[in-house]
């Protein structure tokens, strides 16, 4: 694990909010606790990401909603990594710390499958980074979109999410199981 690092993305309080809608996966957080665990009981890095929204009323605007959940809260010391939009790697020093301990490989879990979590795993691989998902780890909401673009239908969280890992798994990813990449 030395030269694998742990990156949570986005684990925090505002995804809690009704607006989001329906969720797949209420576990994801508890998968993402056991491999916090793992990490820091092996001393390997980690790294903690929040999306802090520049958009008013979010409810991931700066406040209470931007906290992280208890699950994954960082402790003192830990590296904390914010951003204003779906990359952890654009406009952050992500790559750079992560270039700087030497890691080359990344297991990524968070919030959500097909918007954050996501776009950080396709460009993660493009810089060169080795990469694992621990797709139970991860969660997306309901779609309600006006999906008037082409006539399709609003699509549940399961689906969106399995569609999530299935278009990253095996090109930008693999995705495993929480415990799996624990064990």
């Amino acid at each position: 694990m030395s030269q694998a690092a742990l990156i949570l993305i986005d684990i925090q309080r505002g995804f809690d909010d009704p607006r989001w809608g329906a969720r797949n996966n209420p576990g994801a957080e508890a998968a993402a606790g056991r491999l916090l665990a793992r990490w820091r009981a092996a001393g390997a890095p980690l790294v903690h990401i929040r999306h802090v929204s520049l958009s008013p009323g979010s409810p991931l605007g700066p406040g209470p909603g931007a906290a992280f959940k208890p699950e994954v809260a960082p402790l003192p010391g830990e590296t904390i990594i914010e951003k204003s939009v779906n990359s952890a790697f654009i406009g952050t020093p992500l790559e750079a710390h992560l270039r700087g301990l030497g890691v080359t490989r990344l297991v990524v879990c968070g919030l959500t499958t097909p918007h954050c979590v996501s776009t950080t795993c396709r460009m993660a691989a493009n810089l060169g980074f080795g990469v694992v998902l621990a797709h139970d780890a991860c969660a997306a909401y309901d779609t309600s979109a006006d999906c008037s673009w082409g006539g399709a239908a609003p699509m549940p969280a399961e689906a969106i999410h399995a569609s999530a890992v299935s278009h990253l798994h095996g090109e930008f990813v693999t995705a495993r199981a929480a415990d799996e990449i624990a064990a």
